[in-house]
Protein backbone atom coordinates (compact mmCIF):
# COMPACT_ATOMS: atom_id res chain seq x y z
CA UNK A 1 0.00 0.00 0.00
CA UNK A 2 1.50 3.25 -0.73
CA UNK A 3 2.08 6.22 1.40
CA UNK A 4 -1.05 8.51 0.24
CA UNK A 5 -3.09 5.43 0.41
CA UNK A 6 -2.29 4.05 3.81
CA UNK A 7 -3.47 7.67 5.00
CA UNK A 8 -6.37 7.70 3.09
CA UNK A 9 -7.25 4.23 5.00
CA UNK A 10 -6.88 5.53 8.41
CA UNK A 11 -9.03 9.05 7.51
CA UNK A 12 -11.93 6.36 6.31
CA UNK A 13 -11.29 4.51 9.81
CA UNK A 14 -11.52 7.68 11.49
CA UNK A 15 -14.50 8.47 9.95
CA UNK A 16 -16.58 5.27 10.18
CA UNK A 17 -15.76 5.64 13.77
CA UNK A 18 -16.54 9.17 14.52
CA UNK A 19 -20.16 8.82 12.82
CA UNK A 20 -20.88 6.15 14.93
CA UNK A 21 -19.31 7.47 18.18
CA UNK A 22 -22.10 7.49 20.63
CA UNK A 23 -22.07 10.89 22.98
CA UNK A 24 -22.62 11.39 26.74
CA UNK A 25 -26.52 13.05 25.52
CA UNK A 26 -27.16 14.89 22.05
CA UNK A 27 -29.21 18.05 21.67
CA UNK A 28 -30.65 19.56 17.97
CA UNK A 29 -29.95 22.70 17.44
CA UNK A 30 -31.68 24.91 14.54
CA UNK A 31 -28.99 27.52 12.71
CA UNK A 32 -30.14 29.81 9.52
CA UNK A 33 -29.19 27.29 7.23
CA UNK A 34 -29.29 24.06 8.74
CA UNK A 35 -30.22 21.53 11.69
CA UNK A 36 -27.18 20.31 13.79
CA UNK A 37 -26.80 17.89 16.27
CA UNK A 38 -24.62 18.64 19.31
CA UNK A 39 -23.21 15.33 20.75
CA UNK A 40 -21.37 15.49 23.88
CA UNK A 41 -18.61 13.50 23.77
CA UNK A 42 -16.35 13.56 27.23
CA UNK A 43 -16.54 15.63 29.83
CA UNK A 44 -14.57 16.17 32.47
CA UNK A 45 -11.84 17.94 30.79
CA UNK A 46 -9.34 20.59 33.24
CA UNK A 47 -9.48 23.69 31.03
CA UNK A 48 -8.65 21.90 27.13
CA UNK A 49 -7.29 23.85 24.83
CA UNK A 50 -6.87 21.49 22.00
CA UNK A 51 -8.09 18.40 20.15
CA UNK A 52 -6.87 16.28 16.78
CA UNK A 53 -8.63 13.21 15.64
CA UNK A 54 -6.46 9.90 15.80
CA UNK A 55 -6.90 7.19 12.99
CA UNK A 56 -9.31 4.81 14.19
CA UNK A 57 -11.43 7.72 15.39
CA UNK A 58 -10.30 8.41 19.27
CA UNK A 59 -9.40 11.65 20.21
CA UNK A 60 -5.95 13.17 21.25
CA UNK A 61 -6.62 16.71 23.96
CA UNK A 62 -4.57 19.14 25.78
CA UNK A 63 -5.57 20.33 29.32
CA UNK A 64 -4.01 23.97 29.81
CA UNK A 65 -2.43 22.39 33.35
CA UNK A 66 0.08 20.33 31.35
CA UNK A 67 -2.42 17.04 30.70
CA UNK A 68 -2.42 15.21 27.00
CA UNK A 69 -5.38 12.57 27.30
CA UNK A 70 -6.61 10.18 24.16
CA UNK A 71 -10.74 10.16 24.72
CA UNK A 72 -12.11 6.57 23.18
CA UNK A 73 -16.05 5.60 23.45
CA UNK A 74 -16.23 8.95 25.86
CA UNK A 75 -13.92 7.73 28.51
CA UNK A 76 -10.94 9.83 29.35
CA UNK A 77 -7.13 8.12 29.18
CA UNK A 78 -4.71 8.36 32.08
CA UNK A 79 -2.45 11.24 31.35
CA UNK A 80 -0.17 10.46 28.58
CA UNK A 81 3.45 9.99 30.10
CA UNK A 82 6.38 11.88 28.95
CA UNK A 83 4.64 15.57 28.36
CA UNK A 84 6.73 18.39 28.88
CA UNK A 85 6.78 20.74 32.13
CA UNK A 86 4.80 23.95 31.65
CA UNK A 87 4.23 26.76 33.22
CA UNK A 88 0.54 26.61 34.36
CA UNK A 89 -0.14 29.77 35.43
CA UNK A 90 -2.91 32.52 33.84
CA UNK A 91 -2.91 32.02 30.34
CA UNK A 92 -0.46 29.93 30.38
CA UNK A 93 0.26 26.06 30.24
CA UNK A 94 -0.19 23.58 27.74
CA UNK A 95 -1.77 24.83 24.61
CA UNK A 96 -1.92 23.28 21.44
CA UNK A 97 -1.39 19.83 19.94
CA UNK A 98 -1.49 18.81 15.79
CA UNK A 99 -0.66 15.81 13.83
CA UNK A 100 1.72 15.60 11.56
CA UNK A 101 0.53 15.17 8.15
CA UNK A 102 2.35 11.45 7.83
CA UNK A 103 1.08 10.60 11.82
CA UNK A 104 -0.21 7.86 10.26
CA UNK A 105 3.38 6.17 9.57
CA UNK A 106 5.15 8.51 12.30
CA UNK A 107 3.06 8.83 15.18
CA UNK A 108 5.36 11.96 15.11
CA UNK A 109 2.89 15.04 16.97
CA UNK A 110 3.34 18.57 17.36
CA UNK A 111 2.78 20.42 20.86
CA UNK A 112 2.79 24.58 21.92
CA UNK A 113 3.47 25.37 25.49
CA UNK A 114 4.25 28.12 28.18
CA UNK A 115 7.59 27.26 29.63
CA UNK A 116 9.63 28.17 32.39
CA UNK A 117 13.10 29.43 31.94
CA UNK A 118 15.80 32.11 33.31
CA UNK A 119 14.01 35.53 33.09
CA UNK A 120 10.06 33.89 33.26
CA UNK A 121 7.85 32.43 30.84
CA UNK A 122 7.39 32.11 26.88
CA UNK A 123 6.12 30.15 23.87
CA UNK A 124 7.82 26.72 23.05
CA UNK A 125 7.27 24.13 20.38
CA UNK A 126 7.99 20.63 21.10
CA UNK A 127 7.73 17.55 18.62
CA UNK A 128 7.55 14.24 19.89
CA UNK A 129 6.15 10.67 18.67
CA UNK A 130 3.23 9.00 20.39
CA UNK A 131 3.76 5.64 21.34
CA UNK A 132 1.63 2.33 19.59
CA UNK A 133 -0.07 2.10 22.41
CA UNK A 134 -0.20 5.93 23.42
CA UNK A 135 0.37 5.92 26.96
CA UNK A 136 3.50 7.99 26.32
CA UNK A 137 5.30 10.24 24.46
CA UNK A 138 9.00 9.00 22.99
CA UNK A 139 11.85 11.25 21.03
CA UNK A 140 10.54 14.86 22.97
CA UNK A 141 12.30 17.53 21.10
CA UNK A 142 12.27 21.35 21.50
CA UNK A 143 12.24 22.87 18.18
CA UNK A 144 11.75 26.23 18.72
CA UNK A 145 11.32 28.94 21.89
CA UNK A 146 10.70 32.67 22.08
CA UNK A 147 14.13 34.29 22.17
CA UNK A 148 12.90 36.60 25.42
CA UNK A 149 10.96 34.78 28.54
CA UNK A 150 9.97 37.59 30.46
CA UNK A 151 7.44 38.02 33.54
CA UNK A 152 3.57 37.79 33.67
CA UNK A 153 1.38 35.08 32.75
CA UNK A 154 -0.77 35.94 29.60
CA UNK A 155 -1.02 36.30 25.77
CA UNK A 156 1.14 33.90 24.23
CA UNK A 157 -0.71 32.59 21.10
CA UNK A 158 -0.21 29.46 20.47
CA UNK A 159 -1.54 27.88 17.59
CA UNK A 160 0.00 25.23 14.65
CA UNK A 161 -1.21 25.26 11.14
CA UNK A 162 0.66 23.01 8.76
CA UNK A 163 1.63 24.39 5.10
CA UNK A 164 1.47 22.08 1.97
CA UNK A 165 5.49 21.09 2.79
CA UNK A 166 5.11 20.05 6.08
CA UNK A 167 6.26 23.42 7.30
CA UNK A 168 4.90 24.79 10.71
CA UNK A 169 3.43 28.35 10.94
CA UNK A 170 2.96 29.32 14.61
CA UNK A 171 1.02 32.13 16.23
CA UNK A 172 2.74 33.78 19.29
CA UNK A 173 1.14 36.70 21.30
CA UNK A 174 3.03 39.68 22.89
CA UNK A 175 3.36 38.28 26.00
CA UNK A 176 1.08 41.37 27.03
CA UNK A 177 4.02 44.01 26.09
CA UNK A 178 2.39 45.77 22.85
CA UNK A 179 5.57 47.55 22.18
CA UNK A 180 7.22 43.88 21.82
CA UNK A 181 5.43 43.22 18.53
CA UNK A 182 7.02 46.13 16.49
CA UNK A 183 10.30 44.69 17.86
CA UNK A 184 11.48 42.99 15.11
CA UNK A 185 14.49 41.62 16.90
CA UNK A 186 11.91 39.55 19.11
CA UNK A 187 9.48 36.93 18.20
CA UNK A 188 6.88 38.42 20.44
CA UNK A 189 3.13 39.13 18.36
CA UNK A 190 4.48 37.51 15.06
CA UNK A 191 4.03 34.63 13.24
CA UNK A 192 6.99 32.05 13.22
CA UNK A 193 7.50 30.21 9.89
CA UNK A 194 9.88 26.89 10.94
CA UNK A 195 10.14 23.51 9.49
CA UNK A 196 9.40 20.41 11.18
CA UNK A 197 13.02 19.80 12.85
CA UNK A 198 13.15 23.60 13.77
CA UNK A 199 14.96 25.11 10.89
CA UNK A 200 14.80 28.01 8.99
CA UNK A 201 12.86 27.45 5.31
CA UNK A 202 14.07 29.15 2.37
CA UNK A 203 11.31 31.13 1.62
CA UNK A 204 11.01 33.05 4.64
CA UNK A 205 11.32 37.12 4.16
CA UNK A 206 14.03 37.65 6.68
CA UNK A 207 15.87 34.31 5.90
CA UNK A 208 19.17 36.48 5.89
CA UNK A 209 18.24 37.67 9.72
CA UNK A 210 19.53 41.51 8.49
CA UNK A 211 16.21 43.01 9.29
CA UNK A 212 14.17 40.92 11.92
CA UNK A 213 14.56 37.90 13.38
CA UNK A 214 14.99 34.54 10.75
CA UNK A 215 11.75 32.88 12.35
CA UNK A 216 9.81 35.72 11.76
CA UNK A 217 7.08 35.45 9.11
CA UNK A 218 4.87 38.50 9.68
CA UNK A 219 4.64 40.92 12.44
CA UNK A 220 2.40 43.43 14.73
CA UNK A 221 -0.21 40.71 15.94
CA UNK A 222 -1.46 41.24 19.95
CA UNK A 223 -2.47 37.83 20.92
CA UNK A 224 -3.14 35.18 17.98
CA UNK A 225 -5.32 32.12 19.43
CA UNK A 226 -6.27 31.09 15.63
CA UNK A 227 -4.39 29.82 12.62
CA UNK A 228 -5.54 28.06 9.51
CA UNK A 229 -4.96 27.28 5.69
CA UNK A 230 -7.46 27.92 3.31
CA UNK A 231 -7.43 24.32 1.68
CA UNK A 232 -9.20 25.95 -1.27
CA UNK A 233 -6.43 28.77 -1.76
CA UNK A 234 -3.65 27.54 0.02
CA UNK A 235 -4.10 30.95 2.11
CA UNK A 236 -3.01 31.74 5.68
CA UNK A 237 -5.38 33.54 8.25
CA UNK A 238 -5.27 34.24 11.44
CA UNK A 239 -8.05 34.87 14.35
CA UNK A 240 -6.74 37.27 16.95
CA UNK A 241 -7.83 38.78 20.43
CA UNK A 242 -7.94 42.59 20.54
CA UNK A 243 -8.00 44.50 23.96
CA UNK A 244 -11.65 46.17 24.05
CA UNK A 245 -12.57 46.05 21.16
CA UNK A 246 -10.17 45.23 17.86
CA UNK A 247 -10.70 41.41 17.92
CA UNK A 248 -9.51 40.70 13.99
CA UNK A 249 -9.31 38.27 11.07
CA UNK A 250 -6.22 38.81 9.10
CA UNK A 251 -5.02 38.34 5.61
CA UNK A 252 -1.33 36.77 6.62
CA UNK A 253 1.52 37.52 3.86
CA UNK A 254 5.30 37.12 4.40
CA UNK A 255 6.81 40.39 5.80
CA UNK A 256 3.97 42.18 6.53
CA UNK A 257 3.18 44.21 9.30
CA UNK A 258 -0.21 44.13 10.91
CA UNK A 259 -0.63 46.95 13.10
CA UNK A 260 -0.44 46.53 16.68
CA UNK A 261 -0.41 48.78 18.84
CA UNK A 262 0.18 51.40 16.38
CA UNK A 263 -3.41 50.95 14.83
CA UNK A 264 -6.19 49.28 16.62
CA UNK A 265 -9.89 49.26 16.42
CA UNK A 266 -10.25 48.50 19.94
CA UNK A 267 -9.35 50.57 23.13
CA UNK A 268 -7.23 49.93 26.10
CA UNK A 269 -9.38 48.15 29.02
CA UNK A 270 -9.56 51.51 31.28
CA UNK A 271 -11.30 53.27 28.07
CA UNK A 272 -7.65 54.99 26.67
CA UNK A 273 -6.97 55.12 22.82
CA UNK A 274 -3.79 53.15 22.15
CA UNK A 275 -1.90 54.12 19.22
CA UNK A 276 -2.06 56.74 16.33
CA UNK A 277 -5.69 55.29 14.96
CA UNK A 278 -6.99 52.70 13.10
CA UNK A 279 -4.76 53.34 9.57
CA UNK A 280 -1.54 54.11 9.05
CA UNK A 281 0.18 53.22 5.67
CA UNK A 282 2.77 50.70 5.21
CA UNK A 283 0.46 48.29 7.56
CA UNK A 284 -1.96 46.07 7.06
CA UNK A 285 -5.99 46.80 7.68
CA UNK A 286 -7.96 43.52 9.29
CA UNK A 287 -10.34 41.59 6.74
CA UNK A 288 -13.07 41.99 9.47
CA UNK A 289 -13.00 43.33 13.25
CA UNK A 290 -14.99 42.92 16.23
CA UNK A 291 -16.17 45.50 18.21
CA UNK A 292 -17.62 44.82 21.12
CA UNK A 293 -14.85 41.68 21.40
CA UNK A 294 -16.08 38.03 20.82
CA UNK A 295 -12.25 36.96 22.65
CA UNK A 296 -11.75 34.85 19.98
CA UNK A 297 -9.97 31.00 20.37
CA UNK A 298 -9.12 28.85 17.02
CA UNK A 299 -9.53 29.57 13.58
CA UNK A 300 -11.29 26.99 11.26
CA UNK A 301 -12.44 27.29 6.80
CA UNK A 302 -14.95 25.15 6.39
CA UNK A 303 -13.90 22.74 3.35
CA UNK A 304 -16.22 19.56 4.47
CA UNK A 305 -19.06 17.47 2.95
CA UNK A 306 -21.39 17.05 5.87
CA UNK A 307 -22.30 20.99 5.39
CA UNK A 308 -21.81 22.29 1.89
CA UNK A 309 -24.09 25.27 2.97
CA UNK A 310 -21.27 26.54 4.84
CA UNK A 311 -18.31 25.72 1.97
CA UNK A 312 -15.97 28.39 2.35
CA UNK A 313 -17.45 29.86 5.45
CA UNK A 314 -15.09 31.14 8.23
CA UNK A 315 -15.38 29.40 11.80
CA UNK A 316 -14.21 31.11 14.77
CA UNK A 317 -14.68 29.48 18.44
CA UNK A 318 -15.40 32.32 21.23
CA UNK A 319 -14.77 32.70 24.25
CA UNK A 320 -16.77 35.89 25.81
CA UNK A 321 -19.85 35.18 24.17
CA UNK A 322 -19.40 31.61 24.26
CA UNK A 323 -20.37 30.75 20.71
CA UNK A 324 -19.28 30.00 17.40
CA UNK A 325 -19.31 32.69 14.64
CA UNK A 326 -19.45 31.46 10.98
CA UNK A 327 -18.47 33.91 8.98
CA UNK A 328 -19.57 34.33 5.22
CA UNK A 329 -17.48 36.05 2.58
CA UNK A 330 -18.75 37.20 -0.70
CA UNK A 331 -16.95 36.32 -4.11
CA UNK A 332 -14.44 38.82 -3.41
CA UNK A 333 -13.37 37.63 -0.22
CA UNK A 334 -15.01 40.44 1.85
CA UNK A 335 -17.28 39.53 4.87
CA UNK A 336 -20.74 39.82 4.30
CA UNK A 337 -22.68 38.12 7.16
CA UNK A 338 -22.11 36.16 10.67
CA UNK A 339 -24.26 33.94 12.37
CA UNK A 340 -23.93 33.62 16.26
CA UNK A 341 -24.23 29.76 16.78
CA UNK A 342 -25.00 28.40 20.80
CA UNK A 343 -24.56 31.52 21.81
CA UNK A 344 -24.26 31.14 25.98
CA UNK A 345 -25.38 26.94 25.18
CA UNK A 346 -22.44 25.37 26.09
CA UNK A 347 -19.78 27.69 27.78
CA UNK A 348 -16.97 28.84 26.73
CA UNK A 349 -15.55 27.72 22.96
CA UNK A 350 -11.89 27.11 22.78
CA UNK A 351 -11.51 24.98 19.59
CA UNK A 352 -13.18 24.27 16.81
CA UNK A 353 -11.77 21.31 14.26
CA UNK A 354 -13.09 19.75 11.25
CA UNK A 355 -13.29 16.39 11.72
CA UNK A 356 -12.65 14.12 8.92
CA UNK A 357 -15.92 13.66 8.17
CA UNK A 358 -17.07 16.92 8.14
CA UNK A 359 -18.31 17.38 11.69
CA UNK A 360 -17.38 19.71 13.60
CA UNK A 361 -15.48 19.42 17.09
CA UNK A 362 -15.51 22.33 20.13
CA UNK A 363 -13.81 22.16 23.09
CA UNK A 364 -15.25 24.25 25.92
CA UNK A 365 -12.50 26.28 28.20
CA UNK A 366 -13.85 25.02 31.47
CA UNK A 367 -13.20 23.94 34.75
CA UNK A 368 -15.29 20.80 33.47
CA UNK A 369 -14.71 20.96 30.41
CA UNK A 370 -16.38 19.11 27.60
CA UNK A 371 -15.73 18.10 23.53
CA UNK A 372 -18.74 18.77 21.38
CA UNK A 373 -19.28 16.59 18.30
CA UNK A 374 -21.62 18.92 16.07
CA UNK A 375 -23.26 16.93 12.90
CA UNK A 376 -25.89 17.18 10.69
CA UNK A 377 -29.21 16.49 12.23
CA UNK A 378 -31.21 13.39 10.79
CA UNK A 379 -33.76 14.29 8.80
CA UNK A 380 -37.37 14.41 10.37
CA UNK A 381 -39.59 11.88 8.19
CA UNK A 382 -42.46 12.05 10.56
Amino acid sequence: MTTLARLQFGFLLATAALAASPGLSADIVKTKTVEVQVDTIATGLEHPWAVEVLPGGSYLVTERPGRLRIIRNGKLSAPIAGVPDVNARGQGGLMDVALAPDFGMSRRIFLTAATRAKGGSGTEVFSATLSKDGTSLEDVKSIFAMKRFTSGNIQYGSRIAFAKDGSLFISIGDRGDRDRSQDWRDDAGSIIHISADGSIPDDNPFKDGEKALRQIWSKGHRNPQGIAFDAADGKLYTAEHGARGGDEINDIEPGKNYGWPIITYGRDYSGAEIGEGTAKEGLEQPLYYWDPSIAPGALAIYRGKMFPEWDGNFLVAALKFQLLSRMQRDDGGAFVAEERIFDGSYGRMRDVVIAPDGALLILTDEDDGALLRVSRAPANNG
